[in-house]
């Protein structure tokens, strides 16, 4: 008998999730679901991760942020699960500040995973207005 256990995240965009997944070599898969009310139809993406058992995570759009899905009875991950969400949680918040700054004009020049676990990030962004003073002068 199957018992899924439903977790809530702070995963709220799902291009950040997937970047943060496969930098931490997780295979997954897009799947679009149809919501249907008595109004209209709407699609959901949600992210599998397919185990071997056949027992695949998800993390399933609830319309506000992407709930991790799973039969604890069938976990074949190599680390607990709330490492498992603590590793892609840490992940996902470095494609969070790389994809948010990118907006303003930043861009990474060093991503790095230090080996107590941390991760260090370095951005950049060249002011184009000191550099065409700099030219004029």
């Amino acid at each position: 008998m199957s018992h899924f256990t439903t977790i809530n995240t702070r995963f709220q965009n799902l291009s950040y999730l997937e970047k943060a997944l496969n930098r931490l070599n997780i295979a997954n898969k897009r799947q679009k679901t149809v919501l249907n009310n008595y109004l209209s139809k709407s699609y959901a993406i949600n992210l599998i991760i397919a185990q071997s058992n056949g027992y695949d995570i998800k993390f399933c759009w609830n319309g506000q942020e992407y709930e991790l899905v799973v039969d604890m009875s069938f976990w074949e991950q190599h680390y607990p699960i709330e490492s498992f969400i603590d590793q892609i949680a840490q992940q996902y918040a470095g494609e969070v500040i790389i994809g948010e700054s990118r907006k303003i004009g930043f861009q990474p020049i060093k991503y790095q995973q230090n080996q107590d676990g941390s991760n260090t990030l370095i951005l950049e962004r060249w002011n184009e207005k000191a550099i065409v003073n700099k030219i004029n002068y």
